[in-house]
């Protein structure tokens, strides 16, 4: 509570004062008060931090990916965003960042104030691998917290995004069914670069599960399994007895691994070209730009 929402809701300024020398409330900020004192949880020193600040101001960065559930932890500093009229003092483990855009891309009702969703996750995006706007982007989408259109609008008013043309070849490829940067690399580097037939993405298995990659021509199955989303013998156990349904309804299941589609995409392409064939594919894969690549014998990808 701020000094200011004390007095209007009737306490007086005596009143006040007491409470904070007697210890019934604490002050983290010039005129703002832990009014429970004990809790001071990362959401209370957050929630504290924009009332020191004042409107406008808004959690951002790694902060406000927290909140939205996009990153598992905050970090060790505090991060906001205030308008660049504004000229607030620095804080102790705080990072305030100046924008001319913070006020119109701070969400409207979320609270504690903090930037949106879509925002957020470009902001993150910024000065890392495309593998990370990756998983933010598919992470945002299977939560429900936006939509690859949202995703869309929002790019389309950062003109000075880095990678912003890829950004929106990742957008597609979430729209799409891409729920991994290991999946995407998977459709980009192994079946479109080397000419493969078009998977069908995240389709209906059995039992309720989902199939990464399904081709049904040939009935083959290709899990991708990234570096961090099968770990764990549990994970193996679900993963070996889905495979064993599928098997059942007469679908090979093919698992690729991070290294395969990040290290070595063309022997692997290959391999899925031999798969296919022997189960009656009759096209033939081509040669991607990659040197030594020997996919198809004939053909480089325009």
């Amino acid at each position: 509570m701020t000094r200011q929402q004390a007095l209007a809701a009737g306490l007086s300024a005596k009143a006040v004062r007491w409470r904070v020398e007697s210890g019934r409330w604490v002050r983290l900020h010039p005129g703002v008060y832990l009014t429970t004192p004990g809790r001071n949880d990362w959401h209370t020193i957050a929630a504290a931090l924009l009332l020191h600040l004042g409107v406008p101001s808004a959690l951002s960065s790694r902060s406000a990916a927290y909140l939205w559930g996009l990153v598992p932890s905050p970090g060790p500093l505090l991060h906001c965003v205030v308008p660049t009229s504004r000229r607030p003092d620095p804080v102790e483990g705080v990072v305030i960042t100046r924008a001319r855009h913070a006020l119109e891309r701070t969400h409207e009702t979320a609270w504690p104030h903090r930037i949106t969703v879509e925002h957020t996750v470009f902001d993150l995006a910024v000065g890392h691998p495309v593998d990370t706007a990756v998983g933010l982007i598919a992470l945002a989408c299977q939560k429900r917290l936006s939509t690859p259109r949202n995703l869309r609008v929002a790019l389309d008013s950062r003109p000075t995004q880095p990678s912003r043309r890829v950004l929106y070849e990742v957008i597609g490829d979430v729209a799409g069914g891409v729920e991994s940067s290991a999946e995407r690399r998977y459709v980009r580097d192994v079946e479109q670069a080397h000419g493969l037939p078009a998977g069908r993405r995240q389709e209906p298995g059995p039992r309720e599960t989902r199939r990464d990659n399904a081709y049904d021509e040939v009935k083959v199955v290709v899990e991708i399994d990234g570096r961090a989303g099968h770990a764990g013998w549990r994970a193996q156990q679900r993963d070996g007895h889905r495979d064993r349904r599928s098997a059942a309804e007469s679908w090979l299941t093919v698992r690729g691994y991070w290294s395969d589609v990040h290290d070595t995409p063309c022997s692997f392409a290959r391999e899925l070209e031999a798969i296919f064939r022997s189960r009656g594919w009759r096209g033939r894969g081509r040669r991607c730009r990659r040197p030594g690549c020997d996919v198809g014998g004939t053909g480089v990808e325009g």
